[in-house]
């Protein structure tokens, strides 16, 4: 999972940057996703640990900054879905970049979730 950790901690970073870069470089705010990435490669790197209860502490980290990032970004998910039905938003490439944001964060959370439900039934934990 550490790898999937660290695939998605690019995908962070990279919807960061082309946010950022994408309204002209004048909305820091746009750079959040790229913290999040920060964070979770840092934390990802540091769970590829040989000892199995920091491997552990530091993916139960991870997947907590996930949901936190996705319950942070939900409304954005739910104002894209309104946009697409044709609704008016205030500033659309905010209500992109939260809902990608939000679709990443939710799909990565659930990925941790099987992954450590597996490592228990295997014993792994």
């Amino acid at each position: 999972m550490a790898k999937v950790t660290l695939f998605f901690a690019a995908l962070f970073i990279a919807l960061g940057l082309v946010g950022f870069v994408g309204t002209g470089s004048q909305h820091p705010t746009a750079l959040i996703p790229a913290a999040l990435g920060l964070l979770l490669g840092i934390f990802g790197a540091l769970s590829f640990s040989p000892d199995a209860g920091r491997r552990k502490l530091f993916m139960h980290i991870n997947v907590t900054l996930a949901l936190l990032g996705f319950l942070a970004t939900i409304m954005g998910l739910v104002q894209w879905v309104l946009w697409m039905a044709g609704h008016a938003v205030k500033n659309p490439a905010a209500t992109e970049s939260k809902a990608a944001m939000a679709v990443l964060c939710l799909i990565y959370v659930v990925l941790s979730v099987r992954s450590f439900i597996q490592a228990r039934r295997s014993g792994i934990v």
